[in-house]
């Protein structure tokens, strides 16, 4: 028989050994899970790589006939016309145009359904707002931009003070924006009301015990505490703007012009891409090359967006136990 002493010792010495985190068989679903997930992470940079390489090899034909420093300085843009002027800034600033007045409407809009879904909406009326805001998410960019062609436009127009001299034209970067506002207040409101969500009750109940209101918590407490999730949405936002190409084709016109003013017509990055690439120009030509080189500078703003959201986003995140 054994004694009592040694059934002790057994059970003590099973206790000093550490728990093993390891299965006693091997789990041939998470490898299965662990694979995949990894194809998926290096599709995503083969296709970025790809990407880049096919910008690249165009791109470099059209330097050895333009001078890098006239392409990103001139102030002309007639790569179709007699005399040829390669100069991106115009179409540079009409991005920006349409960027600018875009944030102008969706940075309040979204921000302000945020903090509403976060901080004063009903747990129903909650359920039912935000699928309905991320539904504006999947509607074509086309339908937007006949929106904004065939509504925002004459709207505009109609209600525009004579003070201010004449109206929108009929292609003008106010109704693109305005348009492209509507398009990205989806991305901010949503993005920014998660990061709200995620903020600790305990911070808004120290806050209301020490006498706050809602509005004074909802911006002195859970804004500030949010907002690395806040920026990172307006970044995001402001990539997707750039990107944008239906809309400013429809409503912002094809007038490569430094004016970037709400009235005027002008003429994004993505609306020449989309204009050019449509099968007219001779491939080969310096024209073709044009496409890649507006898309190579295109697609480096994008990644400077990209890497400016990460460093906020680490500048301003706070963890919390």
């Amino acid at each position: 028989m054994v004694s009592r002493d040694t059934l002790t010792a057994a059970h003590l010495d099973r206790q000093d050994q550490p728990p093993r985190l390891q299965a006693s068989s091997p789990r041939y679903g998470e490898k299965i899970i662990k694979a995949v997930l990894a194809i998926c992470a290096a599709l995503s940079v083969a296709t970025t790589a790809a990407i880049v390489v096919s910008l690249v090899g165009p791109a470099l034909q059209f330097f050895e006939t333009v001078a890098p420093f006239d392409f990103l300085f001139g102030t002309q843009w007639s790569p179709s016309f007699t005399p040829q002027s390669f100069g991106v800034l115009p179409l540079v600033a009409g991005t920006v145009s349409v960027v600018l007045w875009g944030l102008l409407a969706a940075i309040p809009l979204g921000l302000g359904a945020a903090i509403y879904l976060s901080e004063y909406a009903p747990v129903r009326v909650r359920k039912v707002i935000k699928p309905i805001l991320e539904v504006l998410e999947g509607v074509p960019t086309v339908a937007f931009g006949f929106f904004a062609f065939s509504f925002i436009t004459p709207l505009l127009q109609q209600l525009w003070p004579g003070f201010l001299g004449g109206g929108p034209n009929i292609f003008n970067a106010g109704a693109a924006g305005l348009a492209i506002g509507l398009l990205i207040v989806p991305i901010i409101a949503s993005i920014s009301h998660d990061a709200m969500s995620a903020v600790p009750q305990g911070l808004r109940s120290g806050a209301y015990a020490m006498g706050a209101g809602r509005a004074r918590v909802s911006l002195r407490v859970v804004f500030p505490a949010a907002l690395s999730g806040i920026v990172a949405a307006i970044v995001l936002g402001v990539s997707r703007a750039i990107g944008e190409t239906m809309v400013v084709l429809m409503a912002a016109g094809n007038s490569p012009n430094l004016d970037i003013t709400f009235t005027e017509s002008i003429q994004a990055m993505t609306a020449y891409i989309g204009v050019t690439a449509t099968g007219d120009i001779a491939t080969g030509t310096i024209e073709y090359d044009t496409i890649f080189a507006v898309g190579l500078l295109l697609f480096v703003m994008t990644l400077a967006m990209t890497a400016i959201s990460i460093r906020l986003v680490r500048r301003y995140r706070q963890v919390y136990e």
